[in-house]
């Protein structure tokens, strides 16, 4: 086969280069950064490790698929561990939620705090539950632009797929159907917070991601020992066991096309390297604008107006004392979320009362932190960067808020007594790292009732060759969407490059 040249080494462009590999392409990774894996880097500092980007791990059936291209059993190769409760939610009023693996335990929970959303909650996740059908059935494992790609309706209407099309709900938000099954404030924001995970508002994004909910509550919240470092580590082992070229510290300035279709791609070394098919783990947005540009930018361009996601400031805390009531994943509400979300997304400012996620994994691996200490983990989202916020100023008053905020609502009064170890990671560092969009963490924000489901697809149809993978493509953000969207972009590629040979074990694999 062709040579088949990878542009970055995050999640998306690993699966990718495995999956392609596996299936025997010659494929070269290229990456700009001395490390693979993107976001999922980690920091090691006085006895603490941090996971520096995601840290929650859903679906592990995507990197079962992965692992199995290449004849792996993914369980041989990450030990993984399923965490119960999934997260645990504290309020202002002093309210405290946890979120429990077994749904029907989950429900349990949800009624002692609020009676009549026991049943609320079973039925919302009645319609998570057909939503996330749904979107296996035409949504997941191929690639994916817009309505035309899900279904073909002239082809298939029939009332099955009538039923289906009624089920995603295009008339209301993800906050309007569960306000729809929910009353109670409090268990209404947790469920509102599935959507954080594409870094958008549950008030604008449509209600079929709703199935996010399924994805968690009926397949497991689970952490790989070693933290989630893990899973990039050993998706680049199995990319050199199976032949990949892997070159770090190698950027791209351009990816050149001949007659409209990729034909080699330019590092920012000068070097050219010939290759007919090309997938782009760098964010898509800017892959057209400045690694292709000209005419094709500007039709892609053209197609939609595409807004950055979210970004987030994070703080790294080492700890020398742990604090024992926090679960392994913790959430930390905002006194009125509807604010929070109008600062973030529609006045692109910092909420002054910010929702604050932390991730405190010593309750499952003791060695992240010294003997009795913490690793903590903490992510407060903000705007993506608009013009004039600069964060090397902005940080230290936002720090103070954060803080203040852990103190007032979980408990954690004397948490600067406690800190050894302090980092941190803001919007422009986020941007200037890891070659996003605006210091976006989660690519493109999912907003619009019937289109916000959709990022570009993996196929491009500007340019013939070209393959998009990563959290700005379908199916978006998050660690298992961005491993499905490599897996996806080499499937596709896959297959327009005739690899008939390996078609069967494609139908077998998609059947499990």
């Amino acid at each position: 086969m062709s040579r088949t040249i990878v542009i970055g080494g995050g999640l998306g462009g690993l699966a990718a280069a495995c999956t392609l590999a596996a299936r025997g392409h010659a494929v070269t990774l290229l990456e700009r950064n001395e490390w693979l894996g993107g976001k999922a880097a980690v920091l090691e500092e006085g006895g603490f490790r941090f996971d520096m980007g995601p840290t929650i791990l859903t679906m592990p059936r995507v990197l079962e698929r992965i692992f199995a291209e290449a004849g792996r059993n993914l369980h041989d190769e990450i030990d993984l561990r399923r965490l119960d409760p999934q997260w645990r939610c504290f309020y202002e009023d002093g309210a405290v939620l946890d979120l429990k693996d077994d749904p029907a335990e989950a429900a349990k929970a949800i009624g002692e705090l609020s009676p009549e959303d026991r049943a609320g909650f079973e039925r919302f996740m009645d319609v998570a539950r057909r939503l996330s059908d749904v979107s296996d059935k035409f949504f997941f494992w191929k690639s994916v632009e817009d309505l035309k790609d899900t279904m073909n309706l002239k082809a298939n209407m029939n009332l099955g797929t009538l039923s289906d099309v009624m089920a995603l709900r295009m008339h209301r938000t993800v906050a309007g159907q569960i306000k729809k099954d929910v009353k109670d404030k409090r268990v209404a924001q947790m469920l509102e917070h599935f959507i954080q995970y594409v870094g958008s508002s549950p008030l604008a994004s449509p209600a079929v991601l709703c199935g996010i909910a399924q994805m968690q509550q009926g397949e497991g919240v689970w952490y790989p020992m070693g933290g989630t470092r893990a899973v990039p580590l050993a998706l680049e082992r199995l990319a050199g066991e199976l032949g990949v070229d892997i070159r770090t510290g190698c950027g791209v300035s351009r990816i050149e096309t001949e007659n409209g279709r990729t034909c080699a791609v330019v590092t920012e070394a000068g070097e050219r390297i010939p290759a007919e098919r090309v997938v782009s783990n760098m964010d898509s947005v800017r892959t057209y604008r400045e690694l292709i540009g000209g005419d094709v930018w500007k039709s892609f361009a053209k197609t939609r107006k595409r807004e950055p996601a979210c970004s987030g400031v994070v703080l790294y805390l080492g700890l020398d004392r742990a604090y024992e009531h926090l679960a392994h994943h913790n959430f930390v509400f905002s006194r009125d979320p509807e604010e929070e979300f109008a600062a973030i997304y529609d006045r692109g400012e910092p909420a002054q009362d910010p929702t604050a996620y932390l991730a405190a994994p010593a309750r499952t691996e003791p060695g992240v932190a010294p003997e009795g200490g913490e690793a903590l983990y903490v992510l407060v989202h903000t705007p993506y960067i608009r013009d004039g916020q600069d964060w090397a100023k902005m940080l230290p008053a936002y720090r103070r808020t954060i803080l203040d905020k852990l103190g007032r609502c979980a408990g954690m009064e004397d948490i600067e007594e406690r800190i050894v170890v302090e980092r941190s990671l803001t919007p422009q560092d986020i941007h200037d790292r890891y070659n996003v969009l605006q210091g976006a963490i989660y690519g493109l924000a999912s907003h619009g009732k019937v289109l916000g489901a959709f990022k570009p697809g993996n196929r491009s149809r500007q340019v013939p060759g070209l393959y998009l993978a990563g959290g700005s493509a379908h199916p978006g953000p998050g660690m298992p969407m961005a491993l499905m969207s490599g897996w996806i972009a080499a499937d596709t590629l896959d297959q327009d490059a005739g690899g008939a040979a390996v078609a069967d074990r494609r139908t077998d694999v998609a059947a499990e």
